[in-house]
């Protein structure tokens, strides 16, 4: 019989999203001889398939995704009323099972407890099934908490992998259909082909409200592939999401000085502004973090990062606010649809959040698809810190 686990450990990350997730993998090639422990009450990964572009994760740290990567595209496809295109750009897909899988290989027994965590500190967790579990290091990883602090939009989401009969015909990633009739704000659907018959169809919104009703969207899923005349024979996965797009907020008020846990993830307020994506950046933090559990208090780094990331997110969150201030919810696909007829390199640079100063000039530039007017009204009532 297997002793238990003692209930005092090195790290112990709370939550076993993508965040926490790509973290135990970090650490657990890098720093093997830790004690991690990883408190997830439900299927680390969750019902969950994150996608990214290749130009989205340095080159340095591909190595902690690819055991994830179950598929693999050299482009995509992008279709709006005035304007279709082909990107040459690679795109890949992970999924939760993908990550569960790696993450239990990676730990050894008995690493990985199956509870919430009822109160969480710097240096010791207390489980929802009572005990108490010490650690030099915890990380909250636990997703994105309460954001009343901020000023979003949102985007939303439902997503069903269909089996069609006699296959689907989809050949490549569809990142934007906005042919789709735009309804609660910029609509467009999404598509992945998975295998020959199997295809995941994602309708997302950019709307105003974090409100999502599931059977209407499911409808409109069934809907879509009526008039593709695909003859569906099984929904083999469903999932659901509502993602913040920051428009403004205090990072001081999202994650206090005085509150000392260590964050990762959207608890760190760590994604991308704009399209409320959080893969670059958690893999991004997952790589650092080996070598800075060793140099002093890791909420005070982690926060400091996280800070330096929110300062950098300003130029996306200033176009968030263009999107949903100045822009007719009817109309807010001529901003994404005026976008993907700039250079591939800004495309790619704009999704991993690294867009150079020529790049926001670019954006910028020429003709708006919105409002001047409503533009520079809505950016004068926001609070840019």
């Amino acid at each position: 019989m297997t002793a238990p686990e003692p209930d005092t450990c090195d790290i112990a990350i709370v939550g076993g999203g993508l965040a926490g997730g790509l973290a135990v993998l970090a650490l657990a090639a890098k720093r093997p001889a830790l004690d991690v422990r990883l408190i997830e009450p439900d299927a680390i990964g969750g019902n969950h398939i994150w996608s990214f572009f290749d130009s989205d994760i340095a080159r340095g740290d591909r190595w902690l995704v690819a055991p994830l990567v179950r598929h693999h595209w050299d482009s995509y496809d992008v279709a709006f009323p005035a304007r279709e295109r082909r990107v040459r750009m690679g795109y890949k897909s992970i999924t939760g099972e993908a990550l569960a899988e790696t993450v239990a290989a990676a730990l050894p027994p008995g690493r990985i407890i199956a509870d919430k965590a009822k109160h969480v500190a710097p240096d010791h967790v207390l489980l929802g099934r009572g005990g108490r579990l010490s650690a030099k290091h915890v990380i909250d990883a636990r997703g994105a908490g309460k954001l009343t602090m901020l000023d979003c939009g949102w985007q939303k989401f439902v997503g069903q992998a269909l089996t069609v009969e006699g296959g689907h015909g989809v050949d490549r990633p569809v990142v934007m259909d906005a042919t789709v009739e735009q309804l609660d704000g910029y609509r467009f659907v999404y598509l992945l082909p998975l295998d020959a018959q199997t295809v995941f169809v994602e309708d997302t919104y950019y709307s105003d409200s974090a409100e999502l009703d599931v059977a209407v969207v499911r409808d409109r899923i069934a809907t879509f592939a009526a008039r593709r005349q695909w003859n569906i024979t099984a929904v083999t996965r469903e999932e659901t999401g509502v993602l913040p797009v920051v428009v403004a907020g205090d990072f001081d008020r999202l994650w206090p000085p005085a509150d000392r846990v260590a964050r990762i993830g959207v608890r760190a307020g760590v994604f991308h502004a704009m399209t409320g994506y959080s893969l670059p950046d958690a893999v991004r933090t997952a790589a650092a973090l080996p070598a800075l559990i060793d140099r002093g208090e890791l909420g005070v780094r982690l926060r400091a990062r996280a800070a330096a990331s929110w300062r950098r997110q300003r130029f996306y969150r200033m176009l968030g606010a263009m999107l949903f201030r100045a822009a007719d919810p009817g109309e807010r696909y001529r901003i994404f649809q005026r976008f993907y007829g700039l250079p591939s390199g800004l495309i790619a640079r704009f999704y991993a959040g690294r867009s150079n100063t020529a790049d926001k000039l670019r954006i910028l530039s020429g003709k708006p698809p919105v409002s001047v007017r409503r533009a520079i009204a809505a950016l004068s009532k926001l609070d840019w810190k």
